[in-house]
């Protein structure tokens, strides 16, 4: 079954962004994956922050928690087709947050749901990433 991750599923796939369907506005740039059983168990954890404009798609998974981290993160649920079920802003660590129907989980920067306008309802894409609209990497 096809799903909004199939562009990261792709050996070949490069680099892609992760934009809101809706509006057309760049969620994040740099998407980091968690789709086995080790980087899912390990996600954020071993992170002492998330750069802005970057995110963590864990799949498959309905639940997160923030015991241990060292930072707040912004929660997005998701469906198959990438239709945002639930959002959870600014999770401080030590939190638990599920939502039975979600597919995949995306972690962000705290804010970032916002300053994207990510509502629940909204669709998210995965595209490979256009050359010139990928931001420099700080030396």
């Amino acid at each position: 079954m096809p799903t909004f991750l199939q562009p990261l599923l792709r050996k070949a796939s490069g680099h892609c962004t992760l934009v809101n369907a809706r509006t057309g506005e760049v969620v994040a740039h740099t998407i980091i994956t968690a789709f086995d059983s080790s980087s899912r168990r390990t996600g954020l954890l071993k992170h002492g922050g998330l750069a802005d404009g970057s995110a963590m798609v864990i799949a498959p998974s309905n639940a997160i928690h923030t015991f241990f981290m060292k930072f707040p993160i912004d929660v997005a649920f998701v469906g198959r087709d990438g239709r945002v079920n639930k959002i959870r802003e600014a999770v401080p660590p030590w939190r638990i947050s599920a939502a039975w129907r979600a597919y995949a989980v995306i972690e962000l920067p705290a804010g970032t749901l916002a300053r994207a306008g990510v509502v629940v309802g909204d669709s998210v894409v995965v595209r490979p990433a256009d050359a010139s609209n990928i931001p420099p990497t700080p030396a």
